[in-house]
């Protein structure tokens, strides 16, 4: 398939700024991928579409406050610095993106926070992902990261045009985060709140848990018509034994394994093996998931309303069947669904 096809039309009002108020209340669009038929619920409906020990895998990555707001030595330009990764632990490396990233050499060095109190020094401009810094501190390294953390700010999408607020700290945020490392929310578990995950539990639901460690990549533009040209770029995955033996006895007992966003379901197909189960987990993946592609692994997904053209819909389409699930698109800007990652939220099944 093409990149041209996975376009559809919405006006950018439709784009949600603020999550609802409260996360169990957004719309749900339930899809059903066999006939087409199309609900439409709220999302503390979700309960009702799976039954006990029906499995929801969901993504404990935790968003860590990536973008930092400094400034050029000698000139004082504006320098916004996103960070990527932490490269060295011990010597403060970081791997980040720099906006506008031509006035950026190597030697340049870029002082944050109102007495300018952290400095960084530019040591590499080569690496395919942006500048290396090396942040010049004497703390500890705990203390370092609390005192860089506390400069940095929730790094919201593009597509939220709004400025940062102190609440998005908590609503970007799941209530499954534990393991630090995304510098974008698995959005589609944002709809869960804690009353909502405590029903689930109740009716018998068993969850899951793996990490995918969401990066910026997720939301680059797809620049080539051929989606097989496409590159997606590599995320830091794990998956371990106990969530491997849940997901496979659901499999082999015919039970629901609903994959709770984009991310968790390429994660479940990245560690499917030949011998028709997920295998324990612990690397890299950048598996591109677009139509035709047969799932081997979850049976029902959950995900917010994509942006137009975005990998994260290609997806969404390869699960749900492309017809079907365009279908849907096309219903919920009709009918005033929001869109994006605070926006309402659709079930395949």
């Amino acid at each position: 398939m093409k990149l041209s096809e996975f376009e559809y039309r919405y006006s950018e009002e439709q784009i949600a700024q603020f999550p609802t108020e409260n996360r169990d209340e957004a719309r749900l669009l339930v899809l059903n991928k066999k006939t087409g038929e199309i609900e439409h619920k709220i999302f503390k409906d979700l309960p009702n579409y799976f039954t006990d020990r029906d499995v929801m895998v969901v993504n404990n990555t935790r968003v860590f406050p990536a973008k930092l707001h400094g400034n050029k030595e000698k000139t004082n330009a504006r320098i916004e610095v996103f960070l990527l990764r932490e490269l060295n632990r011990e010597q403060h490396l970081w791997d980040v993106l720099v906006d506008p990233a031509r006035k950026i050499r190597i030697g340049n060095k870029l002082y944050f926070g109102e007495d300018n109190s952290m400095v960084a020094e530019v040591i590499d401009n080569t690496t395919s992902r942006g500048r290396t810094l090396r942040f010049l501190s004497e703390e500890s390294n705990e203390d370092f990261r609390a005192s860089l953390y506390a400069l940095g700010e929730t790094p919201l999408p593009e597509c939220i045009t709004r400025p940062v607020v102190p609440e998005d700290a908590e609503n970007y945020q799941t209530i499954f985060a534990e393991v630090e490392g995304a510098v974008a929310s698995p959005t589609a578990a944002l709809h869960f709140s804690r009353q909502l995950y405590k029903r689930c539990e109740l009716k018998g639901i068993d969850f899951a848990k793996l990490t995918l460690h969401v990066g910026t990549g997720i939301s680059r533009a797809v620049e080539v018509e051929d989606l097989t040209k496409h590159k997606m770029d590599s995320e830091q995955m794990f998956i371990d034994d106990e969530t491997v033996a849940r997901v496979n006895l659901a499999r082999d007992e015919g039970r629901q394994v609903c994959a709770v966003g984009t991310t968790v379901a390429r994660a479940l197909e990245t560690a499917y093996s030949t011998q028709g189960h997920i295998s324990p987990y612990n690397g890299w993946t950048n598996k591109f998931i677009f139509p035709p592609y047969e799932f081997q692994v979850p049976t029902s997904l959950i995900s917010n309303f994509q942006l137009s053209l975005s990998t994260m819909l290609m997806l969404v389409c390869a699960f749900g069947g492309y017809q079907n699930v365009m279908n849907a698109y096309n219903v919920a800007v009709a009918e005033g669904y929001r869109i994006g990652p605070y926006g309402d939220a659709m079930l395949i099944i």
